[in-house]
């Protein structure tokens, strides 16, 4: 099979999983509208893209070391918590579109950002990532070309399919009224704090094999 569907049949199957960047992604297209979201998207590209970069040039082993794996699973844990209690206790102003209305709207570089670093604090992304390009690089060889051509086709059907749930949050946000907008921030936010306290849970077990 062409490398490039295989990384596209790979990229559709990582894009239904459940994480906190998805639900980070939903409720800022249902709060800031689609461009926002499709920023925000962008950003979580670039966060696989750069993770996919460590792990060829090997520097993602980090997370082989278990008091490292435990180290970033608390901080990215803590991250997270402090991100949905941060989401849940926001005031937002909505007008009757449901739409944010700030007296200073954030820049664009923001939800690059935010999607970013929600995306690469996830421990498990790395290791998702580590895992497969060990397998792709041990299938392939020496031909790059190839393993190239995988990660084009993951990376460019994960941005894909986040820009197509953008859409769909877009189209969804049409049926809700300003007051449902809030409760979906403040769901959004204990989720994302529910996905941090699981991450240091999870940290903690591994490392001391609680388990």
């Amino acid at each position: 099979m062409n490398p490039f569907i295989e990384g596209a049949i790979l990229g559709l199957t990582l894009s239904v999983l459940f994480g906190p960047a998805l639900f980070a992604l939903i409720q800022t297209s249902i709060h800031r509208g689609f461009a926002s979201g499709c920023l925000l998207a962008l950003g979580v590209f670039f966060s696989d893209l750069t993770l996919v970069f460590l792990c060829f040039i090997g520097a993602i082993q980090i997370l082989s070391n278990d008091y490292n794996r435990l180290f970033f699973g608390i901080i990215s844990g803590i991250i997270l918590i402090v991100y949905g209690i941060v989401t849940f206790s926001r005031k937002f102003q909505l007008d009757s579109d449901g739409n944010g209305i700030d007296e200073k709207k954030p820049r664009w570089i923001t939800f690059m950002l935010k999607g970013y670093f929600l995306n690469i604090a996830n421990p498990f992304v790395w290791l998702f990532w580590m895992g497969i390009t060990v397998g792709i690089t041990s299938s392939y060889g020496d031909e790059n070309r190839l393993s190239i051509y995988f990660f084009s086709g993951a990376l460019f059907t994960i941005f894909a399919t986040d820009i197509i749930k953008v859409y769909i949050a877009k189209k969804i946000k049409r049926f809700l009224r300003p007051e449902n907008v809030k409760k979906v921030n403040k769901i959004v936010g204990i989720i994302l704090a529910f996905f941090g306290i699981v991450l240091i849970g999870r940290a903690l077990i591994y490392h001391f094999h609680l388990i």
